[in-house]
């Protein structure tokens, strides 16, 4: 998706050109499987104060200048659609990681990078996670007809999933 207004966008006009040339899942029809998955972890808030439960991201922006977490989060959002008060990972907007006709996987808690967003801050919230691979990763599998919904792969599925990972 890309803003309401074309000026908005932090893509200079990649969202918006996508959109119009491979709309939602394009190649859906060609066999090709979708899977979308977004963070709802941080509601943006255009409020500088500090929450009473402060993080160390929250400290290190208060320091920064920059109010807290949700601030960041909604000059984020903002920039990315128009919105600063939605949920999302911290940079992405939930709903702007939806993609029209794509299985789409939305976790709780999980932020968009490795670090608390815009800091050093090592977080073990972030997509790539161990933990949050185990929560994505199933959807993926079962899309590209690797695994069936209860997880068991047969042994053809298994010389698929060999197939799958050399790509």
């Amino acid at each position: 998706k890309e803003p309401a207004t074309a000026g908005n966008c932090v893509t200079r006009g990649a969202l918006a050109y996508t959109n119009e040339m491979y709309p939602g899942a394009y190649l859906a029809g060609e066999g090709t499987a979708y899977v979308s998955v977004g963070g709802d972890a941080i509601v943006g808030n255009s409020a500088k104060d500090m929450p009473e439960d402060a993080t160390d991201a929250d400290m290190a922006y208060a320091v920064r200048g920059e109010g807290n977490a949700q601030r960041v989060a909604y000059t984020s959002y903002e920039a990315v659609c128009g919105e600063g008060e939605v949920t999302g990972d911290g940079v992405v907007p939930l709903a702007w990681s939806e993609l029209p006709g794509a299985r789409h996987v939305a976790l709780e808690g999980v932020l968009h990078s490795i670090n608390e967003a815009g800091t050093t801050i090592p977080t073990d919230r972030w997509y790539g996670a161990d933990g949050v691979v185990d929560r994505w990763l199933p959807a993926v599998l079962e899309e590209a007809g690797i695994v069936n919904k209860k997880g068991v792969a047969g042994l053809g599925d298994l010389a698929k999933m060999f197939q799958f990972a050399q790509q």
